[in-house]
Formats: C-alpha cells, sequence, structure tokens
C-alpha cells in the first residue's frame, strides 16, 4: 500500500512540476507581452505629445494668418479689421497719455 501511495504522491508532484513549469513559460509571455505594450505607450505618448505641439503651431499660425488678411483688409474679415485698428487706436493713445502725465 505504502508504494503504491508514494506513487500516487511522485504523480502528483511531476503534474505540479509541470503546471508550475507551464506558468512560469505563461508569467515569462506576459511579462515580455507587457513590456512591448509599455514600449508602445511610450511611443503613443510620445507621438501625442508632438501633435499637440503641432496643434498649438498651427493654431498659432491660423491666428496669424487671419490678422494677416483683416490688415490687408479682405471683404470677409472688414468688421474684424476695424475692431483691430480701434483697439490698437485705444492703445497707442493710451501710451501717448500715460507718455504725456
Amino acid at each position: 500500500m505504502k508504494f503504491a501511495e508514494m506513487s500516487g504522491l511522485s504523480e502528483i508532484v511531476d503534474s505540479l512540476e509541470s503546471k508550475l513549469d507551464m506558468l512560469a513559460r505563461r508569467l515569462d509571455h506576459v511579462k515580455q507581452a507587457n513590456k512591448e505594450l509599455e514600449g508602445e505607450v511610450s511611443r503613443s505618448g510620445a507621438l501625442i505629445r508632438r501633435q499637440n505641439e503641432e496643434i498649438v503651431a498651427l493654431k498659432q499660425q491660423n491666428e496669424s494668418l487671419k490678422m494677416a488678411n483683416s490688415l490687408l483688409g479682405s471683404d470677409d474679415n472688414k468688421r474684424e479689421t476695424k475692431l483691430k485698428i480701434n483697439s490698437l487706436i485705444r492703445e497707442i493713445d493710451y501710451c501717448i497719455a500715460q507718455l504725456s502725465d
């Protein structure tokens, strides 16, 4: 009876070792996949930062182009042009008043 019990324990130990080995391999695969995903997240973050910087630059360029267009007297921007000119005149008047004091 003891031999049969030892044989059964041996099979259980062998089965556990096999399962542990399989789990260790799966863990290695998961770690590798995790490392690859972290790299992808890092690259995606860098891409998003570059795109955000580009968006800011394009918005600034768009505003500059709108200003230039309005200063050139485009029919579409006459109201904006008048408002900007009035704003500039008020700023100049304020500066002159400050210098006069």
